[in-house]
């Protein structure tokens, strides 16, 4: 895949995290090699700059000789490896690779072309650095994560491959590829910026993007498991409200249960009014939740194709110090991806324990026949409400915190690190509450039969059956979870609700 640098959409980014090969466009290294010489110009006149002839942070008075200007680059990826925790996943790291490689392919680094090419090199051979996951505050770039990255390009640190933890040496040899010499700023221009944080909130993204669509298509689901009405997804009720995301959801709820015998069967005669909010409440809490993931998607995509290091070297030869290192806007992002994560799976666990409730849905408690013998759903809703509950938890906005560091110099800083690594985390709880769900509203239809639900929501049936037997005993419950869970993950049922199924 061939990207110019600053152009880079949301659909080719998932493409490369899950394993495109990606390619510069031809040319692309001459605003690279015009930067570096107006750098190289600005040094020779013994002008102070900044992390190129002067200490970092606080230590920025500090000017250094010409002749410790490589070893001045060295030292900082040396001394800033200083993470700690699990390895990132490889789909995260190979966002990170590219991302650094768009950002200084752009020309305002005053990087050579060697550098990107040998991240580009890393990423395409599947040579990943092996990133510790934690120790970002996401201010001043994600500094400590980078550097672990950046010691691989020069033959140091460790990386990944075919799961196995290699030297830096060695994983330069298996991809083909020679040591890089740092020159002047290169070192402070791979480890200022935001690509860690941004690499993980677009993960959090794609994977709130599958369970938005996930929970659409288990909440139709749901809708007809316990006979509701689809009166509240009527165009004109949305239309009258001009929510985008509202309207959206609602015409795939709409289409999810277009064709339904169950719905046909209780049309006329039922005297339920009102369904309760979890099933009538769909397209407006389903459909916020669309809208902020929407918003984040924006933000997301301008900050993948940003030049987020500093200082930068403008096309006249200045170099400008500013704060484009500051994550600010992905720690934003990644709260508000967390917000829609936590009330996706919230609402599911709601449906969840209205499906298993007989005097809200109507159907055998526990959705078990010989109930008090057998005990069904019962406990499936409770780790759903325990999953539900540590989302909760994990989505307390992680951009309002700050601890000043290095000595006060960098004295407000952004956490955007911490946002988007829980992202995963929140992910696999949601993906576990709508895998009970889905389990619970196939069961729930099934007392239905011999009606049918729609198309589409038979065929989720018919997924979900792929896995899971019905429920006539109880028997171990955990594996049908797991199962499912694993289809969630996959994005089978998502493509349900897109009409790609």
């Amino acid at each position: 895949m061939i990207i110019a640098p600053g152009s880079a959409t949301l659909a080719q980014l998932r493409a490369i995290m899950q394993g495109e090969a990606l390619e510069l466009p031809q040319g692309w290294q001459a605003p690279l090699e015009q930067s570096v010489a107006a750098l190289a110009a600005r040094i020779a006149s013994g002008e102070a700059l900044y992390g190129v002839n002067t200490g970092f942070g606080k230590l920025a008075s500090q000017r250094i000789g010409s002749a410790d200007l490589a070893k001045l680059q060295l030292n900082l990826l040396r001394s800033h490896a200083a993470g700690i925790g699990s390895f990132m996943p490889e789909p995260v790291v190979r966002l990170i690779l590219a991302l650094k490689a768009m950002s200084l392919a752009r020309g305002a680094s005053a990087v050579r072309p060697v550098v990107v090419q040998t991240l580009l090199g890393l990423l395409n051979a599947g040579v990943l650095p092996a990133i510790p996951a934690k120790g970002s505050v996401g201010a001043s770039g994600d500094l400590a994560p980078l550097a672990h990255l950046s010691l691989v390009l020069i033959g140091e640190g460790q990386a990944r491959v075919e799961g196995t933890t290699v030297s830096g040496a060695e994983a330069l040899r298996l991809a083909g590829l020679p040591p890089v010499a740092l020159g002047p700023k290169e070192g402070l221009a791979l480890l200022n910026g935001t690509q860690v944080s941004t690499a993980l909130a677009l993960v959090g993204l794609f994977q709130a993007q599958d369970l938005l669509h996930t929970g659409l298509t288990a909440g139709a689901m749901s809708v007809d498991a316990a006979r509701g009405s689809d009166t509240p997804f009527d165009p004109r009720i949305h239309a009258l409200r001009g929510q985008p995301g509202q309207i959206e959801a609602a015409a795939t709820l709409r289409r999810l249960l277009d064709g339904s015998a169950i719905r046909e069967s209780h049309r006329t005669g039922d005297t339920r009014v009102q369904d309760p909010y979890c099933l009538r409440c769909q397209p407006q809490v389903m459909g916020a939740c669309a809208d902020q993931l929407a918003h984040a998607a924006t933000v997301l995509q301008r900050e993948a194709n940003a030049v987020t290091d500093n200082p930068l070297v403008t096309a006249e030869g200045e170099v400008l110090s500013g704060g484009n290192f500051h994550a600010e806007p992905v720690a934003f992002a990644a709260d508000n991806i967390a917000l829609a994560v936590a009330e996706i799976g919230a609402l599911a666990e709601r449906r969840i324990a209205l499906l298993t409730d007989p005097v809200l849905s109507g159907l055998p408690a526990f959705l078990v026949r010989e109930g008090g013998l057998n005990s069904g759903f019962m406990i499936a809703q409770v780790t759903a409400a325990a999953l539900a509950s540590e989302n909760k938890s994990l989505a307390h906005p992680r951009s309002v915190d700050s601890m000043p560091t290095s000595a006060n110099q960098e004295d407000h800083v952004s956490m955007a690190t911490g946002a988007a690594l829980r992202l995963a985390e929140m992910a696999d709880n949601t993906a576990g509450i709508l895998a009970i769900e889905l389990l619970a509203a196939a069961q729930g239809i099934g007392f239905h039969r011999p009606l049918t639900s729609s198309p589409p929501v038979e065929q989720a049936v018919a997924m979900v059956r792929s896995q899971a037997a019905p429920w006539d005993e109880d028997r171990h419950m955990a594996p049908d979870i797991a199962a499912v869970k694993a289809l969630v993950e996959a994005g089978d049922f998502a493509a349900l609700a897109e009409g790609r199924g």
